[in-house]
């Protein structure tokens, strides 16, 4: 991955303050749920109408968050973030004064708005942060999301249950401010990596299909599966997305690239996200109705909206926990260890549930041990985004990451509520989900989760930048086309991942990404044309970042820059350092002539100068890169020793909460 952040800076300000304005977005899904059997009475509307106050802040978010993300990419993230906060604060407000449904709609549509800001602070972790902060600080603003879920329930209750419900979005609003001074006091503005304009055209074709989506989704329970509205949502839904495909591959600017996300491990992700987020949801559905149906029914277990809240509130801490203990697996095995891993622990949660649902506790230990696969997997998957996208697209494609998770849970919402809709029984009068329905959606849930995990299995492994030369004996200058596998390298590029292709059978060819590469040529050196084996290139990448840091620092220096540069006396001028990769035109009257004699390859003595000094380097990089597996095999050690007081932590818990229901 490309990273624009100095090595040095700390950062820790920064991701705490992402880490929040996380919680916050989160927040705002959960508000309202705990009011919404009363809001019938407080907005005299219908049920079916004051659906619409959770349902818009759905659509909106789902519109708002890909078109945010290519903002953000245009325009710096940190200015689209500090933009979307503007709407969050004016939803919160106006659904504080509203007395009637239209006003609350309309500010619950505003709040949707702000959803946009987490996959943009997800994103601006890459450019701000340096290089060995970055898995750390994504997975715990991704395990934040969790915990504003997680915690968001109980408190609204609580708020809702003793005192006014309009301090709800009184509190909402505050916080919302609370976040936007944050973001402009200490996150520093993101560099703005892509070139080009909206799609406009783009923007309302997508929001066109995912309004028909999941509106058809979410409503499809409301007006009949059968029904000509719900099948007509669902047959526009797939019609404007073709059309809009097809828009997409032919404009210059697209909103999507769709080529970038056709890549395997962009869309075997994206296809993951969508399971992932249906198997988070639907355990949330299931044990919250669980915890709150009464105690006649023989498995319902008599707990208040607080309670049930508060039960299920550790294992949106325990997101959290896990949040460096991902990381660091992913630095050691891969983010794709890491997701695989997520989502096998998340079906284990559901068979945990499925054993435990006669008591409270039971379920939520079975809820801290899907939250945990949830925390694994949710932090894995921008890491997956962004290692196969160039650097330029990072806030769109991670928002189109997050509209797939969004995806995934208004089809499990959909899916969860046909299941228990149809299988239910009568209790005094009302027919309430059947435990054999429950059981029937926990099974669902862990099959999704398995399913996630075949999915994940079939990711591609990357491919290494550049691999180290085993002899620097091996490591020459080798001309276009030789055998053996050679760095197409191009001034003024942005080295970073590359991409590998395999032209002619002559070796590997690493184009670095960005719109050059995606041309499909490798990119001279010079004009000459000459290409580098793997170590030198690494050299290369290294003496680009530091010419193109020595020229910043020329720039900001002003007119004393000069007295920084190397002085040419044949001319009296100030010269920029040359570049030792960079093929030299030689005066004949100047330099030595050609050494003759075999073995030497015909190399001049500048040449074979800049030869050894490359050598030199090489051998500094190999034993940076041993210290790198040393620094590896401890971070491993580290992780196991985690692991075993992970464990025992849990089994502590479990044993405190089994006596603590026992008396």
């Amino acid at each position: 991955m490309v990273h624009s952040a100095p090595a040095g800076r700390p950062g820790g300000g920064i991701v705490s303050v992402l880490a929040v304005a996380g919680i916050v977005g989160s927040l705002m899904q959960t508000l309202v749920v705990p009011l919404v059997g009363e809001l019938p009475r407080l907005l005299d509307a219908t049920a079916a109408d004051t659906s619409w106050v959770i349902t818009v802040t759905l659509l909106v978010g789902a519109v708002a968050t890909p078109v945010v993300g290519k903002l953000g990419d245009l325009y710096g993230k940190r200015r689209m973030m500090l933009i979307c906060s503007l709407p969050l604060i004016a939803g919160s407000v106006v659904c504080a004064l509203a007395g009637s449904l239209i006003p609350m709609i309309a500010g619950r549509g505003l709040q949707g708005l702000g959803v946009g800001m987490i996959p943009l602070g997800v994103s601006a972790l890459r450019d701000l942060l340096p290089p060995q902060r970055v898995g750390p600080a994504i997975a715990l603003m991704s395990s934040s999301m969790g915990i504003g879920g997680a915690l968001g329930l109980p408190l609204s209750a609580a708020v809702a249950e003793y005192a006014d419900w309009r301090m709800l979005f009184w509190g909402s609003a505050v916080l919302s401010v609370l976040v936007a001074v944050l973001i402009w006091l200490l996150v520093p503005a993101t560099p703005v990596s892509a070139k080009g304009r909206l799609d406009v055209v783009g923007a309302l074709g997508l929001g066109a299909a995912l309004v028909c989506l999941l509106l058809g989704v979410s409503k499809g329970g409301d007006w009949g599966w059968g029904s000509g509205t719900t099948l007509g949502l669902l047959g526009a839904a797939v019609l404007v997305l073709l059309l809009w495909a097809l828009y997409e591959l032919r404009v210059r600017d697209p909103l999507v690239d769709l080529r970038t996300t056709a890549r395997p491990q962009v869309l075997l992700t994206n296809l993951a996200s969508i399971l992932v987020g249906f198997a988070m949801y639907a355990q949330s559905l299931v044990l919250i109705q669980i915890l709150q149906l009464p105690e006649a029914t023989g498995y319902g277990l008599g707990q208040s909206m607080l309670a049930a809240g508060l039960w299920l509130a550790p294992s949106g801490l325990m997101m959290m926990a896990v949040a460096s203990l991902g990381a660091r697996l992913s630095a050691a095995r891969g983010p794709k260890t890491s997701l695989f891993l997520g989502v096998l622990i998340i079906a284990l949660g559901y068979g945990a549930a499925l054993g435990l649902m006669d008591w409270a506790w039971g379920l939520m230990i079975a809820g801290c041990v899907a939250s945990i696969g949830v925390g694994l997997a949710y932090g894995a998957m921008p890491a997956l985004i962004m290692g196969a996208v160039p650097q330029s697209e990072t806030a769109s494609a991670n928002s189109f990451n997050t509209l797939m998770r969004s995806i995934g849970t208004s089809v499990s919402a959909a899916v969860v509520g046909v299941v228990l809709a149809q299988m239910t029984v009568t209790v005094g009068g009302h027919a309430l989900p059947s435990e054999s329905g429950f059981r029937t959606a926990l099974l669902l849930g862990c099959g999704v989760a398995l399913v996630a995990a075949l999915v994940t299995l079939t990711l591609p492994k990357p491919h290494p930048t550049a691999p180290a030369a085993s002899h620097p004996a091996d490591d020459v200058l080798s001309p276009a086309g030789a055998a053996g596998p050679v760095v197409a390298l191009g001034p003024g590029a942005a080295f970073g991942t590359a991409e590998v292709s395999r032209p002619g059978g002559h070796g590997e060819q690493v184009r670095p990404p960005g719109p050059a590469a995606q041309g499909g040529a490798p990119l001279p050196l010079a004009q000459g044309g000459a290409l580098l084996p793997p170590a030198q290139a690494e050299v290369a990448r290294l003496t680009a970042r530091a010419t193109r840091a020595m020229e910043r620092g020329h720039e900001e220096l002003g007119p004393w820059g000069d007295a920084f540069r190397s002085h040419d006396a044949g001319t009296g001028r100030h010269q920029a350092p040359a570049d030792p990769f960079r093929p030299q035109r030689h005066d004949p009257g100047r330099s030595p002539g050609h050494d003759p004699r075999p073995g030497n390859g015909g190399l001049s003595a500048d040449e074979r100068a800049e030869l050894l000094w490359t050598r030199a380097e090489n051998a500094e990089l190999r034993a940076a890169n041993a210290g790198l597996r040393s620094a590896n095999e401890e971070l491993t050690r580290e992780n196991g020793v985690l692991r075993k007081e992970l464990d025992v932590l849990m089994q502590s818990v479990s044993l405190w909460v089994k006596n603590l229901a026992e008396r």
